[in-house]
């Protein structure tokens, strides 16, 4: 099981952007999918973005397509959420996970991670 530590969040204003770094340690998966959640103050849980290992196939859930960007550098064991526009809806924790690209758009992504991250914390104020 990979270690997966998080950075780049912060308090940004409506509009502005915030890039999220995750490096991975430890046990890695040679060809391990990696992607972000987030959870919102009184919500659940939900996948953000997911990147196949060899990068060619990305997703990211409807409400920040065109703004938000998920790359991943392999040589540096690290992925990247690029945030822009960011909304106030932005705001909570967000989550650095591993795991089978599929099961980041299934029915059971939460418990479909190998690894996660403690998370980094992302507010957006008006």
């Amino acid at each position: 099981q990979a270690q997966l530590e998080e950075s780049g969040g912060g308090s940004v204003q409506a509009g502005g952007s915030l890039r999220l770094s995750c490096v991975a340690s430890g046990r890695t998966s040679s060809r391990t999918a990696m992607g972000w959640f987030r959870q919102a103050p009184g919500k659940e849980r939900e996948v953000v973005a997911a990147i196949t290992y060899s990068g060619a196939n990305t997703y990211l859930v409807d409400s920040v397509k065109g703004r938000f960007t998920i790359s991943r550098d392999n040589a540096k064991n690290t992925v990247y959420l690029q945030m822009d526009s960011l909304k106030s809806e932005d705001t909570g924790v967000y989550y650095c996970t591993a795991g089978p690209y599929g099961n980041y758009f299934s029915g059971y992504a939460v418990a479909g991670m190998e690894s996660w991250g403690k998370g980094t914390l992302v507010t957006v104020f008006p």
